[in-house]
């Protein structure tokens, strides 16, 4: 079938992108979902920095690629074996959840319960394939990459159906697109990384779409919450959210404030810095952002070792989405988890381009595409 779709043309060009405009709409062909895969189409997705990486050059990509891969919409179509059976079953018309990283199941890392990202999984997101190694998408011919097994800024997209989680009909389709990252990686630092213990206070260092779902998502679990941004809209954000405080770095520094739990999601080397000055002695230190690969961070190994300090890495909340969205919808419909409050602002798939710098320039919690009914 023929779809719209942005697709990043190359990687690191100038900056305002909405000037250089990297990202083009194209029209593509989207071929029949194969064996295991299913046909979606998408109702809302999410602009997070996990793109904006592949755009100004942090996470290398091939190219050309259709970007996205926070996103949620409707069954229109599945591949042979791709209905499965049991809890797990799933049907045309079925709203699903959208998540970048497939997993098999059947892997070494798979068996780590979320600790580790799937092999086979991790694999095909470098290649910019589908799991087993194919391309559904094509434009005039020649092959376009897929994007962390997902390409949701896209009308409709054929993904493994190891990427996706079905959910009930009374969960909203911008709900459910956030639920697929920033929720996943954000809460999961929290709850399957930082597991804070009944009274402990968590800090959150980086008060984006991630940082804000961890803070809504430690005081859904009853967690005291301390904020940390650079922006001041930011910390006034955290804290008509629910936070208890919040602080600049320097500010925080100055307060002498620490935390049992501190979670770093800005994916910058000084936030993490931050993060681990702000951590109490005996603490945890969960880092899930994604800073360049060049970046470097200053560590006192003596803080650490007369402090009993942990530091953990997170990838995408050490989350098993079937496991975890699940918690996360129970959160929400009992009113504990608004995770509408993530979502900064609504846009178009023609407003990509400045939506990359909005995120660029710190501004952005959550910006949300949302496509048309047909």
């Amino acid at each position: 079938m023929n779809i719209t779709g942005a697709v990043l043309e190359e990687i690191g060009a100038t900056r305002p992108f909405a000037e250089s405009r990297p990202i083009t709409l194209s029209e593509l062909e989207l071929d029949d979902p194969g064996p295991g895969e299913i046909l979606v189409q998408i109702e809302a997705a999410g602009v997070c920095h996990s793109d904006l990486s592949v755009v100004d050059g942090n996470r290398v990509r091939p190219v050309p690629m259709l970007l996205g891969h926070e996103a949620a919409g409707r069954i229109l179509g599945l591949g042979a074996g791709a209905g499965g059976s049991g809890r797990s079953k799933l049907s045309v018309g079925d709203r699903v959840v959208i998540t970048f990283l497939p997993r098999c199941g059947a892997c070494a890392s798979c068996a780590t319960n979320g600790r580790l990202p799937c092999e086979i999984g991790t694999a095909a997101n470098n290649a910019g394939t589908l799991v087993g190694g194919e391309r559904r998408l094509s434009r005039d011919g020649v092959p376009v990459n897929h994007h962390l097994g997902v390409s949701a800024f896209a009308t409709h997209v054929v993904v493994n159906r190891t990427s996706v989680v079905r959910v009930d009909d009374d969960v909203p389709a911008d709900v459910a697109a956030v639920l697929g990252c920033a929720v996943l990686t954000g809460g999961g630092a929290v709850l399957n990384a930082g597991r804070p213990a009944l009274g402990d206070t968590v800090m959150v260092v980086g008060l984006g779409g991630v940082g804000m779902a961890a803070v809504l998502t430690a005081i859904a679990a009853g967690h005291p919450v301390v904020g940390v941004d650079t922006l001041p809209e930011k910390l006034e954000r955290a804290l008509a959210l629910g936070a208890s405080e919040a602080f600049t770095p320097a500010e925080l520094a100055e307060s002498g404030v620490t935390a049992s739990v501190v979670v770093e999601a800005a994916g910058n080397a000084r936030a993490f810095e931050t993060a681990i000055s702000g951590t109490s002695a005996g603490g945890t230190t969960v880092t899930v952002g994604l800073p360049s690969p060049t970046a470097m961070a200053s560590v006192s190994p003596l803080s650490l070792v007369a402090g009993a300090r942990t530091i953990v890495g997170s990838y995408l909340g050490s989350a098993v989405p079937q496991r975890d969205i699940p918690r996360y919808v129970e959160l929400w419909r009992a009113g504990r988890l608004p995770v509408e409050e993530l979502i900064s602002s609504r846009i178009s798939l023609d407003g990509i381009n400045r939506a990359m710098d909005d995120l660029a320039d710190g501004h952005a919690i959550r910006q949300l595409i949302e496509f048309s009914a047909p």
